[in-house]
């Protein structure tokens, strides 16, 4: 059972940093365009130039205070009668806090102009903040620090119950990854911004990464919004990405404990940190700590660093600290101490890859500065299963995650195994089965353990290699598209939504057949990859099943949905 939950373990985190490898590679990509098409696009109205115009501006400013203020006017008078979630008076008092977490916990839902009213006026204060926050322990018993939550209101309503709401007496720091992910993103920031503007000096909000606009479109922030706002909901995800721009990048805690999203480098500088616009994602909100010295790229996730104990002694040394304390990764434990003692991950979001597959935790620091941890789990059907059905549960999710991978890399995987098998017996050896799959899919795996469960074997260790493919199937394939254009859109489908999700401003989820093509000739250009403008045609009619001249993207998506093969 252990040696399951530690391969469960590795498989869900694996997967969960290629998928940002992948994410950090397209920002990167839209960077890119931002800094060379600028430019190019001021001085052209072309199709070309129009589209990349609308790439170029993703979350800027929504409107100024006035045109904001009058079009939200008196709340209680543009909030219809028959509304029966919760209602707001500004500015916000404690009262109004209880009042939404009351609602929150009854799966109610805060009008969109109270949502707007909240955004516009939590934008006027973190506009005005520093990039590091600094706080005292002096006026307080102790400080709450808390990780990721991702959209998990569960988590955030069990702290508040469990540690107590955020008051003077009680302040909180929260480092980052509010949203995504989990299915509450929305209620969380609601929450979050609300007891930042009641308490302004004692709730603090680092920024992490996934309070980026590219990532809220990949992993559901965005499409939480959407459903849940049909109306306002574009004018909200702009308020919400002019929120998370201007958020703080870190908060030092009596000049002693610095706490910051991901980590450091060997070139962080804090006081460089400080003056910097914060409106672009830095890569402190990318890094990770590890047990080797020095400061290499992280390859892993595509963005910041790998640092080492020498490099966390050289930060404290300089800077006079005692403790790095950051989160960005999720722990079973909900927490993990490393470099000695000198650096702390905190994660927040219990149930974070499956139900019962890690706990989460929060810090408490008092003014000895000695780290004290709460750990918890929300608990829901967990509760009624065994350990061992637990985590048998656990595992079967990650090896469902692991097979979908597997099929995503097809012709590529079996191009590697034919490398071992010349003769085209199907055949291979083990060990030429593992190393085969770790080539494609580099995830680091212990391929060798967990092989029982993804291919077939005779007694002698000879494997079927493709019977590794046999549980999966697209459910709609199309013959008339060629096959490893069907891959490539499958392979890379998260790619092709974000892209097709910032061209599709009005989020309609329709674009126009040209702008499939435009969309198609930014996704080949992030991956160079070449097709025909025929087969591009081709694949679009396919697409367009109701032959109205636009393409829903939840079409195109469930073309190309992996479903489990019937066994009968």
């Amino acid at each position: 059972m252990e040696m399951k939950r530690r391969y469960t373990w590795t498989i869900f985190q694996s997967i969960e940093y290629a998928g940002e490898q992948d994410q950090s590679r397209l920002s990167h990509f839209f960077t890119f365009l931002m800094d060379y098409y600028a430019d190019h696009c001021a001085e052209h109205s072309t199709a070309r130039g129009g589209l990349f115009s609308q790439l170029l501006n993703p979350s800027g400013e929504l409107c100024d205070s006035t045109e904001s203020d009058h079009m939200l006017g008196d709340l209680s008078t543009k909030v219809p009668s028959y509304y029966s979630g919760p209602r707001l008076s500004f500015p916000l008092t404690a009262f109004d806090a209880t009042v939404l977490l009351k609602a929150f916990k009854q799966r109610k839902q805060l009008h969109s102009l109270y949502v707007l009213q909240l955004l516009q006026e939590t934008k006027k204060i973190v506009k005005k903040m520093p990039n590091i926050i600094h706080l005292s322990t002096h006026y307080s018993k102790d400080i709450t620090v808390c990780g990721d939550l991702h959209g998990k209101l569960d988590d955030l309503l069990l702290i508040f119950y469990k540690n107590g709401l955020p008051m003077p007496e009680k302040p909180y720091v929260f480092n980052g990854d509010f949203v995504d992910r989990g299915e509450n993103s929305m209620e969380v920031i609601i929450i979050l911004f609300a007891f930042l503007l009641i308490f302004p000096n004692d709730v603090h909000l680092n920024r992490g990464n996934h309070e980026d606009y590219v990532m809220n479109i990949r992993y559901g922030f965005q499409k939480e919004v959407l459903r849940k706002y049909k109306t306002q909901g574009k004018r909200i995800l702009q308020l919400v990405q002019d929120v998370f721009r201007w958020l703080p990048l870190a908060t030092v805690i009596d000049s002693k404990v610095l706490v910051i999203h991901g980590g450091i480098s060997d070139t962080t500088d804090l006081d460089f940190l400080a003056s910097i616009e914060r409106q672009r994602i830095a890569d402190v909100l990318w890094s990770d700590p590890r047990n080797q010295a020095g400061c290499v790229p992280n390859t892993i996730r595509g963005g910041g660093c790998y640092f080492g104990e020498d490099i966390t002694d050289r930060m404290l040394k300089k800077y006079n600290l005692k403790l790095i304390i950051r989160s960005h990764e999720c722990k079973q434990d909900g927490y993990e101490v490393c470099h000695n003692g000198k650096v702390i991950t905190i994660f927040s979001a219990s149930n974070y890859y499956e139900e019962g597959s890690n706990q989460g935790a929060y810090i408490k620091l008092g003014p000895d500065l000695i780290p004290h941890f709460v750990k918890y789990r929300v608990n829901k059907s967990t509760r009624k299963l065994t350990l061992k059905e637990r985590v048998s549960v656990i595992e079967e999710s990650a090896l469902k995650s692991l097979r979908e991978k597997l099929f995503a890399h097809k012709s590529e995987v079996i191009a590697a195994f034919r490398k071992y098998d010349p003769d085209y017996t199907g055949k291979i050896s083990l060990n030429q089965w593992a190393l085969a799959v770790d080539s494609v899919l580099h995830l680091n795996l212990p391929w060798r353990t967990i092989r029982p469960r993804l291919v077939q074997s005779n007694a002698d260790g000879i494997v079927d290699y493709l019977s590794t493919f046999e549980c999966f199937q697209t459910e709609h394939p199309m013959k008339e598209v060629q096959p490893n254009l069907i891959e490539a859109m499958y392979k890379h489908r998260a790619d092709l939504e974000i892209i097709f999700g910032i061209i599709d401003k009005d989020h309609s989820g329709l674009i126009s057949m040209e702008e499939f093509r435009q969309t198609w000739k930014l996704f080949s250009s992030h991956l160079h990859i070449h097709l025909d403008d025929q087969s591009v045609d081709d694949l679009a009619r396919s697409i367009d099943i109701n032959k109205d001249g636009s393409i829903d993207f939840n079409e195109f998506l469930e073309a190309f949905r992996l479903v489990q093969k019937d066994n009968k």
